[in-house]
Formats: structure tokens, C-alpha cells, sequence
């Protein structure tokens, strides 16, 4: 009998890029920003910032911010987004996406996650917008939750694939569709049953936890995120895609800091903080899965391959070895807390690296 090869202690990959990260702005902004630019080659921007990014001037006012806040030398790309809402103008949508200013739009349904009040109330109230981004490529991004109080908040993702996105599919079957942060086994089987263009991202830490990170030994907030963790079996599910090597599904962070006063509060805000060490926890998930040789594919190439954007030609090193996370990160006067804090990671990302993708 063969015996399974050992895994490698070096890994270098295509340097990979984040479908979804919430950069935010100010000083926050330039607080965070070194901990996605330092991985990742590229990120699509969430925006919902106050007021959220609804037109082209906004996009580029917020690209140029971003930009500005890069260290010196850092060759890091924002992919911006449009915000959704009831009124918005099916041209500027264009506009922007021919102009390469937008990457892609957002849906936000109304009241679902932080910032997300001027969001799309009902779907028809879109059609023109989504009828045009079918005709010209554009995808759209889902935040897959319904927001009606009567369903159980672990419910909302089911209920959203019912409810919206089955309807999406079905009147706009050419409308290439991301399924953003999905958490659950229904999510992951629904976007591996639908056709070439709906795909989803998937979190490092909904691959991690599940719901009951959030109760162990009295209210974790910190591990508080919208779509929040669900059940063991929606975990191991989404791991079995990750790993899986389809193309369907690809690196998304869904990184989302909040100063720890407003994550420790009476209404604590949702959102994980993961951009720190968000490479080395997908490794180390991926390695546990024992499917290290498809780490690359997830997080360098399916998402470009997806976006009809080119794969990134520099490389990146992650070597085996203690990564230990901190319990608190600085943010200007503000402090984080950043996922795997205080945990030591099996993975640490080891800089650019040159030659192959091969592992060492």
C-alpha cells in the first residue's frame, strides 16, 4: 500500500487576491490597509462606507483614497464596487463598469449588515439595473441574507436562496453572480448545482468556526459576523468546497475591523477582523484538509479566472512554523482584535518568492 506523502514545509503559490474586503476609510483606513496590501494583489472593495460608494465620482474618490494610504512601493489593486439601491441609474452602472471603475455592484438587502440601510428593499425594484449588467458582464454581488424578523437569523441565508436568489437565476440566467461569504451546506450546494456564472466566496473564519465560538464561556464578540457561523455539518460543508478544487469557489475575506469599543458594547457591531493573517489560516485549513496542492487554485486563480481578469504572475512564500496572532492590534488610537488572536498558527507568510508554484 502507498503511503500518503508527507506535506511540504514550503508552499510557494501565484500571489493570491481578496474577492471581498471591507477597507474602510479615515484613519481606519490607513490603519488596515498594509495587512491586505502586504498578501494579496488585488481586493474587491465592499461599499458600504457613510454615505455608501452609489456612483462613479464616489468610486474614484474612495480608489485614490485607497491608493494614498499604500506604503511606498506597495503594488496593491482596489477593485471598486457600487453600492445598490432602489434608485439607482442603470447608465452610471455602465458608465463606470466601461470606464473600469467598477468592478462589480453590490447587493445589499435593506437593514442586512453595517452600513447597509439604503439597500435594495426588493429585488424588482433592481430590474432594469440587473437586465443591463447581464447585457454587458457585470457581476453582481450578493450579500445572501433575507431580513425579515419573523425568519431566525440562522435561517437567512437559506431562506434568501429561496426567496431571491432562485428568482435572480431564473430571470436573469446569463447575470454573472458572486454568493458572497456563504455559511452554509445549502449556499455551497446551490452555487455547485447552478450554472458557469454563479460562483461564491468563501472566509477563512467561517471555515473555522462555527456557531459556537460565539457563546464558549459566556458572549464572544469578536467572533459576532453577519452571516453569522452556523451549525458543525455548514462548516465541514463549506471546508469540502474550499477544497475541493472547483472553480466555483474562491478566496474571500470578508474582513471587517471594528474598534474593539464598538465590538464590546450593548449593540456590538458585526465583523471579523482577519485581514492580519488571513493566508496563513487558509493555509493552515487547507492543510488539514490535506489539499495543500490546491490552495493555489482557491485563492490565485479561480477568482480572476471567474472576473475575466488576468492571474497575478508574482509569487508569494508561506513556510510551516509558529505564526503567533496578537491578542490586540493598533489602529491609530484605536485598537482590533484581529482573528486568531492569541492562537499560533502552523503557517506564516514568508514574503515574495520567486520560480515556480510548485510546493518545495
Amino acid at each position: 500500500m502507498s503511503e500518503t506523502p508527507p506535506s511540504p514545509d514550503r508552499l510557494i503559490i501565484r500571489r493570491p487576491d481578496d474577492w471581498h474586503v471591507h477597507l474602510r476609510d479615515g484613519e481606519m483606513l490607513r490603519a488596515v490597509l498594509g495587512h491586505t496590501a502586504r498578501q494579496f494583489g488585488r481586493a474587491i472593495v465592499m461599499p458600504n462606507l457613510s454615505p455608501p460608494v452609489t456612483t462613479v465620482a464616489r468610486a474614484i474618490s474612495y480608489r485614490d483614497r485607497i491608493i494614498a494610504a499604500l506604503d511606498p512601493g506597495a503594488a496593491f489593486e482596489p477593485l471598486m464596487t457600487c453600492y445598490l439601491t432602489n434608485e439607482t441609474d442603470p447608465d452610471e452602472i455602465e458608465r463606470g463598469f466601461k470606464d473600469k471603475v467598477f468592478a462589480a455592484c453590490k447587493l445589499y438587502p435593506a437593514h442586512a449588515t453595517t452600513n447597509s440601510e439604503h439597500g435594495v428593499t426588493d429585488i424588482r425594484n433592481i430590474h432594469s439595473v440587473l437586465e443591463r449588467m447581464q447585457r454587458i458582464g457585470m457581476p453582481l454581488l450578493l450579500h445572501g441574507e433575507v431580513t425579515d424578523s419573523a425568519i431566525d437569523i440562522f435561517d437567512r441565508e437559506a431562506v434568501f436562496i429561496e426567496r431571491v436568489f432562485s428568482r435572480i437565476a431564473a430571470d436573469f440566467p446569463a447575470l454573472k453572480t458572486v454568493f458572497e461569504h456563504i455559511t452554509t451546506a445549502d449556499a455551497a450546494a446551490f452555487v455547485e448545482s447552478s450554472g458557469p456564472n454563479v460562483a461564491a466566496t468563501i472566509t477563512p473564519h467561517h471555515l473555522r468556526i462555527n456557531r459556537n465560538a460565539m457563546f464558549e464561556g459566556g458572549i464572544r464578540p469578536h467572533f459576532y459576523c453577519l452571516p453569522v457561523a452556523k451549525r458543525e455539518r455548514h462548516r465541514l460543508a463549506l471546508r469540502r468546497a474550499a477544497t475541493s478544487g472547483s472553480p466555483k469557489f474562491f478566496l474571500g475575506t470578508d474582513s471587517a475591523p471594528h474598534a474593539i469599543g464598538r465590538k464590546e458594547a450593548a449593540c456590538g457591531c458585526a465583523g471579523i477582523f482577519n485581514a492580519p493573517f488571513a493566508i496563513e489560516s487558509y493555509a493552515a485549513t487547507f492543510d488539514e484538509e490535506g489539499a495543500l496542492g490546491r490552495l493555489e487554485a482557491f485563492a490565485s486563480e479561480h477568482g480572476p479566472n471567474f472576473y475575466g481578469l488576468p492571474q497575478n504572475t508574482d509569487r508569494i512564500l508561506l513556510e510551516r512554523g509558529s505564526c503567533a496572532a496578537p491578542e490586540r492590534i493598533k489602529a491609530g488610537a484605536e485598537e482590533l482584535v484581529p482573528f486568531h488572536a492569541g492562537e499560533t498558527l502552523p503557517w506564516r507568510f514568508a514574503g515574495k518568492a520567486g520560480g515556480s508554484s510548485e510546493p518545495a
